[in-house]
């Protein structure tokens, strides 16, 4: 009879190439039975033999689905019972060349191989485990990306091959991989003033992070150096390093990468610039030499420049006995002051290091030789000559930086050192006074004829330098209100030929200051022109807490009449500056804008509408309000509301807007800029002496440049009865680029000093506006008495 058919047949292991089964049997004759294992997949069919209730299946294809039936077989091994089934896949190999084929912040590249002749069928696990965490990724193909990872973290991967019942894996291949350390965000240098190092800032990045390594190295000398930072407080918080001390006057390529405990970010660069800082001192003294009874040579050799080129010296006389101290203190000290015996040590002569020789200084063997007791002046300083029969000795100010405030030196404002002091000088008696003594009577008669012929002397050589000064590269002509008529029909004739020689003197004028923080490459598109980009020494800066965006605005700091910070003269803002600008408004405290620009001419954008029209807008953490607007046909007035977020403060901010202004060129008549200013000098005497004025045009140099010069210029009348059109100029330049930037802008000044000056003599005391009604209803001002009408120039 047929045997039965065998009982719970089970795999008992399932391996890649083999399979044990065990089944079993109740039938009182099975200890007589064999058994046939048929083995059958989807190309081929084999049978095996067992005379025990187990087999081990081998030489089967991992990954593959197998169908295995066993037959109990009779005595006689024919006659077999009904077989018993089952279906099982092979276990699938394990994949082979397990590599990361990218590795990043927070993502890998794995890539993987199989030989399997079902791996086309296969899926594949991908365990992911960290210290924290396990998750389970599935991939159709022999590569799979892994997101979402932490940063500077070490991870086990772990891919097994999935048979096509989605149930059976083969064995996992692990490898363990460091994702890469996250890169820092928004990465800024600063320099720091008369300072060495660099200020350094960045933004905590994500993930795990043990600290930073910065390498710092110089590209002019290729030296390196290199400092490890500890780790952060938090994601996103911003961190502040001040590097060790570097060469001054120096471009770095800064390099910060994050550390993590098993990884490194990717570098993040920036090239950032030193300061310019004090020359370093020389160790030799100038050489001192008697050259009369009431003068001497100095001679000096230029100092070092390693720490920034050096832009100007000043001569020091002293007749202390003792080494030279506080110099520093001493340099606002002039000749007038030793006169007076006041001091015992002052200035006597400053050379700027691209002046062009004169009578009291020159070159020689590669010194600078200066005579002092010349009488000449330059800027505050008087060139006067010295006393017989006293001992002088002499130093030298270098400076890498000097800053002017009423033609004087501010010391703290520059970056100066000094020289030794040279050795006592004796200077010899005054040749007359020994020929007095010895000759007694004939002294008179020669003293006589010697007076008369130095008087004429002088005069021939006060005259003689009168008629050089337009060679000379001085920086003020300071001349009275009543010698300014001679004066301007002089330089006004053969086309301005006058004017126009004094306004290409002024073109050298600050031109070899540093604009590194304009330059920068953040910074580069915040720049309205590449040609006018901010000095360092007089920028503006802004508080970078709340913008994100650094410190730099293209503004400089322009100096007035009463205050070296009375102005600040801007580009117009661009679309992606306006918050910038409101932002300056703020901290600054400014309550007056002066607008010299429309927002559109000749069909081109000249300056972005920074304010709104009707309802309230925000500026970053800024709101602006309009609370009023006069439009005249000359110009516009508006008033504005100015408050930060969660703060309760707010103050009024009036915008000037002078619409009648073209471009590069001047108002079409002197009475609208002298009156316009006027207005708004009077609304200014209303706000807080610390409060700049706000000046801006398109670029912020030519009208700009324009309308300060005026302000300064109608104070100077007023309170000195003097004008300098040229020192007026120059001193803005020496604060921001092309200041008055057109010849035209530079006569148009002038002319209007003209017409002042000759409404003054006229007595006319009726300033006109030509919206004076209109003018009344906006506001309670009246013209002042402080000029008269001018005589209607037109440009």
């Amino acid at each position: 009879t047929e045997p039965s058919p065998v009982l719970h047949l089970e795999a008992e292991y399932v391996g890649e190439t083999s399979v044990n089964l065990t089944w079993d049997t109740n039938d009182t004759a099975s200890n007589s039975y064999t058994y046939r294992i048929e083995v059958v997949n989807d190309s081929s069919i084999k049978n095996l033999t067992s005379t025990v209730t187990k087999a081990e299946i081998t030489e089967l294809f991992p990954g593959t689905m197998y169908n295995f039936t066993v037959f109990a077989v009779a005595a006689d091994n024919e006659t077999e019972g009904e077989g018993r089934s089952k279906d099982l896949y092979t276990k699938p190999s394990p994949v082979l060349h397990l590599e990361a084929e990218y590795v990043g912040e927070t993502s890998v590249n794995l890539t993987w191989d199989t030989n399997d002749n079902a791996s086309n069928s296969y899926t594949y696990r991908i365990e992911v485990v960290n210290d924290s965490s396990i998750r389970n990724l599935t991939s159709t193909v022999t590569k799979a990306e892994i997101t979402e990872l932490f940063p500077g973290t070490m991870y086990n991967f772990t891919v097994f091959a999935v048979a096509a019942d989605n149930e059976t894996e083969g064995e996992g291949r692990s490898i363990s991989i460091c994702t890469k350390a996250a890169s820092v965000n928004s990465f800024l240098c600063e320099p720091v003033a008369k300072q060495s190092f660099l200020m350094l800032k960045w933004k905590c990045p994500p993930g795990n992070i043990s600290g930073f390594k910065i390498i710092l190295s110089n590209i002019n000398t290729s030296r390196e150096h290199e400092e490890e930072v500890p780790s952060c407080m938090e994601e996103g918080s911003e961190e502040t390093f001040r590097t060790a001390a570097l060469d001054c006057f120096s471009t770095y390529n800064v390099t910060i990468i994050t550390l993590s405990n098993c990884s490194e970010s990717f570098p993040v660069y920036n090239t950032c610039h030193t300061s310019i800082n004090v020359p370093p001192p020389p160790k030799e003294a100038p050489l001192v030499k008697a050259v009369s009874h009431s003068s001497l040579s100095v001679e000096f050799s230029d100092f070092d420049s390693s720490c920034g080129p050096l832009k100007a010296y000043a001569v020091m006389i002293t007749t202390e006995e003792q080494d030279c101290e506080s110099c520093e203190s001493k340099l606002n000290n002039t000749y007038e002051d030793f006169k007076k015996k006041k001091t015992t040590t002052y200035v006597t002569y400053v050379i700027e290091t691209e002046q062009a020789e004169s009578s009291s200084f020159h070159y020689q063997n590669g010194k600078s030789i200066i005579n002092v007791g010349k009488g000449n002046r330059m800027y505050g300083y008087r060139n006067g000559p010295l006393i017989p029969l006293l001992s002088y000795r002499a130093c030298v100010a270098g400076f890498t930086n000097i800053t002017f405030m009423d033609n004087m030196i501010e010391g703290e404002d520059s970056y100066v050192s000094f020289s030794p002091c040279s050795e006592p000088v004796l200077l010899p008696q005054d040749p007359g006074v020994i020929a007095g003594v010895v000759i007694g009577c004939l002294l008179a008669i020669i003293a006589v004829v010697a007076i008369v012929g130095f008087i004429f002397w002088r005069r021939r050589r006060k005259d003689k330098r009168n008629t050089e000064v337009s060679f000379s590269p001085i920086k003020s002509k300071v001349i009275k209100v009543e010698n300014f008529e001679s004066y301007f029909k002089k330089q006004q004739a053969d086309s301005n030929c006058g004017f126009a020689e004094e306004y290409e003197e002024l073109k050298s004028a600050g031109v070899h200051q540093p604009k590194f923080a304009a330059e920068l490459p953040e910074n580069r598109g915040k720049n309205r022109y590449n040609n006018v980009l901010p000095y360092d020494i007089s920028r503006v800066k802004l508080s970078n807490q709340s913008s994100g965006t650094g410190d730099y605005i293209n503004a400089n700091y322009m100096p007035g009449y009463n205050s070296k910070k009375a102005f600040i003269a801007a580009q117009g803002p661009l679309p992606n500056t306006i918050d910038d600008f409101w932002q300056m408004i703020w901290e600054k405290n400014i309550y007056s804008i002066v607008m010299l620009t429309k927002c559109v001419e000749q069909a081109r954008t000249k300056c972005e509408q920074y304010w709104p029209d009707k309802q309230s807008k925000t500026y970053s953490d800024i709101i602006v309000t309009m609370v009023s607007e006069i439009v005249l046909p000359e110009w516009t007035i508006r008033d504005f509301t100015v408050e930060k977020s969660n703060i309760p403060e707010s103050h009024t901010v009036r915008q000037f807007h002078f619409t009648s202004w073209p471009d590069h060129g001047v108002p079409e008549t002197t009475d609208l800029l002298i009156n316009f200013r006027y207005l708004v000098h009077q609304y200014n005497c209303q706000n807080p002496i610390d409060s700049p004025t706000l000046v801006h045009c398109s670029a912020g140099v030519g009208r700009t440049g324009t309308f300060i010069a005026i302000d300064r210029l109608i104070q100077q009348m007023e309170m000195e009865n003097v004008v300098d059109v040229y020192g007026v100029v120059y001193d803005l330049r020496m604060h921001r680029p092309l200041m008055v930037q057109t010849e035209d802008q530079y006569v148009f000044l002038n002319q209007c000093v003209m017409d002042i000056i000759r409404s003054q003599k006229e007595k006319k005391t009726d300033l006109i506006y030509q919206n004076v009604t209109a003018m009344a209803i906006y506001e309670n001002i009246t013209p002042g008495p402080g000029f008269g009408k001018a005589n209607g120039y037109h440009a």
